[in-house]
């Protein structure tokens, strides 16, 4: 994760220079259609990065495929991401994609605050 001093900083610098943005992170350029951010986010996914794993999550929680929403919650948890652990208590808790299970839903609860989860 990035400060957000560092990111303030950059996004300063890149009005103050009239640079192209370009992501804070990996200085890549940025997506410039919807369709390449989420070629982006996949080799994100692809290289194992639990923040583009939970955001893929949110991606199909919120088309309805509840079942995708817990594979890729359920990855990025198993590599210790606070927000994956977070999300799949919300789903354990709903029975969204996975039966309601009480026990699940506070173990990841848990471990959502054990890792800094507000």
């Amino acid at each position: 994760k990035i400060c957000d001093g560092c990111v303030h900083s950059y996004e300063l610098r890149i009005f103050q220079e009239k640079m192209e943005p370009t992501c804070p992170f990996c200085r890549h350029p940025a997506p410039k259609s919807k369709e390449e951010e989420d070629k982006n986010i996949m080799k994100r996914v692809t290289a194992k990065d639990p923040v583009a794993m939970t955001h893929m999550g949110l991606v199909r929680y919120r088309s309805g495929d509840y079942g995708g929403a817990f594979r890729y919650q359920n990855l990025a948890a198993e590599l210790g991401h606070a927000g994956g652990h977070f999300e799949l208590s919300c789903l354990y808790r709903k029975g969204q994609g996975v039966e309601k299970d009480r026990k699940k839903e506070v173990y990841h609860l848990e471990q959502a605050a054990i890792g800094g989860h507000p």
